[in-house]
Parts: structure tokens; sequence; C-alpha cells
């Protein structure tokens, strides 16, 4: 089967799928997206990710390219159309398709809009949180406005490049400060010799992760210790425990940092717990 993705009103073939060469996310990087995850047929706190998008369109001040009823509808729409039970949703929208100049193009030019879908392996993503994965810390050189989800993510491919080359599987930004502020694509976390949590606050500096807001939940159910502050890289690779968190990796337990063994080496009982009960506290919504 074809996979379907829709652009700008129309339901195609993915490897037809195109958009206008003069399209600002194109020439400008000028839009934002928003992935969601897909598990188990059904779409994980899509409302929350509406919300951001909301919120990354505001601050952009891109007009919401139709009605968020509608355009819910139209990501429900290429998930059962791709036939997806356990993957990933992505969303973009950019400011339009206009003539190439750093102004706003005029109030008629609509937004543009992307949706696609996939598929991945559950198994493949559980056996590589069963073993953990390292991570390769990178100086921070990103805008300020990193908590607006922006298409502009060249340094974030920077990163994680290097990441790769040195036998990560993420990079960890470190600030001047010598803080760590999240990852490429994901949110950082450690858990302390004492058993405490700690991430970094999302009121500057990071993303408010959707899947971090759920661990957040999931921590006062569980009773678990936690701290919302910046913690050193040399916090980090003397914790008890690290993990990651995003959409696409939902809780992945992080076993090295740069050359450092964390912990045992092992992923750790809270990074384990968090994931295996992490849909207990997420919304869904059927497609």
């Amino acid at each position: 089967m074809s996979r379907i993705a829709y652009v700008n009103g129309q339901y195609v073939r993915h490897a037809d799928a195109a958009v206008h060469v003069e399209d600002r996310g194109y020439q400008f990087a000028d839009g934002v997206y928003e992935v969601c995850e897909v598990w188990q047929g059904r779409i994980v706190d899509m409302p929350r990710h509406f919300d951001r998008l909301d919120r990354s369109l505001g601050e952009l001040r891109i007009d919401w390219p139709m009605a968020r009823a509608a355009f819910e509808f139209v990501v429900r729409q290429v998930v059962r159309r791709n036939r997806v039970r356990n993957g990933l949703v992505y969303i973009q929208v950019t400011r339009g398709v206009s003539r190439r100049d750093h102004f706003f193009p005029p109030e008629e030019v609509a937004p543009s809009v992307v949706v696609t879908a996939r598929s991945t392996s559950t198994e493949a993503a559980n056996a590589q949180a069963a073993k953990g994965i390292s991570v390769v810390s990178y100086p921070e050189n990103r805008w300020p406005r990193v908590d607006i989800k922006t298409i502009a993510l060249l340094p974030n491919v920077l990163a994680k490049q290097n990441a790769k080359e040195n036998g990560g599987k993420e990079a960890w930004y470190v600030d001047t400060d010598g803080f760590v502020t999240e990852g490429g694509s994901t949110n950082a976390w450690i858990v302390t010799r004492d058993g405490t949590l700690v991430t970094r606050p999302a009121e500057s500096g990071i993303l408010r992760g959707i899947t971090r807001t759920v661990i957040l939940d999931l921590i006062q159910k569980e009773g678990l210790t936690f701290e919302e502050r910046p913690f050193s890289l040399e916090e980090a690779y003397d914790a008890k425990e690290a993990f990651v968190t995003a959409a696409t990796s939902i809780v992945m337990p992080v076993v090295q940092v740069d050359d450092r063994t964390i912990g045992n080496g092992h992923p750790g009982s809270v990074s384990t717990r968090l994931r295996e009960v992490f849909h207990t506290a997420t919304d869904f919504q059927m497609v």
C-alpha cells in the first residue's frame, strides 16, 4: 500500500507529495510543527499537541490554516489512510507560499499544511529501551526561543550528527554555565543518587515537551521525589540514572553520557517503570 500525505487540502501519494519552491518553510524555515505518537491505533495526547501548536503559531504570528476541529479530522484521516497502528504522525504549518521576501507576505496568503504518518516498530523501540542509549554533550548554540516548536532545526541536526559520529543516539545541549538544557529532540532527565528526579524548568531554555508533561503527572501518581531545576553535566555523570523523553521515544533510558557510564551501565528502575506505565496517564483520540 502506498503511503498517503496531506498537502494543502489534498490527500496525495507520499511519493508525489510536494510544496511550492517559494513556500516560506523551504525558504526561511518560517513554520512550526508537531509530532504525535500513535499507539494501538490511537493518537496520543492530541489535544495537548494542538494546544502547543496553537501557542507556536501565535508566537510566530501565523494564522491557523483551518478550524481546529477540521485540522484534527485531517490528522486522524492521515493516520487512518496510512493504516498506522503504532507509529508517528507529523504536522507542519508554514506561513505559506509567496515571493521570497523577509517581510511577511500579504494577508491573503494562506498558511501551508503538510501532514504525514508512518509506522514504527514497537519491538525495536522496546529492545532499545531495554539496552539504553548513549548521549553526547554539545555546546548550546540555538536561538533563545527554543520554547517555540519551529522547523528551524539546523543546530539540532548538527548536534545529533555529532552525537552519531561519536557513538551516541542523542545529543545533550550544555549552556555556558555548564548546565544541561535539553536533547537535540528530547527533554533531558536524571535521577540523583538519593533517588530524586531532576529536569530543567520549562519557563526558558527548553521546549515544554508533551511527554515531559505526562511524566510530571506520573511522578506525582507514583509518589516519586522530584526537583525542577537545572542540573550540570558533572551531576549527570554522577547520576544514578538518566533518561530522555519525547513523543518519538516515550521514556528512553540513558546509560552513558560522553565517555562516562551512568549508574551500573544498565537502564534504571525509575526510567523503566515510567516507560511501563506511561500510557496510563495519556489521553487518546480514536482515528
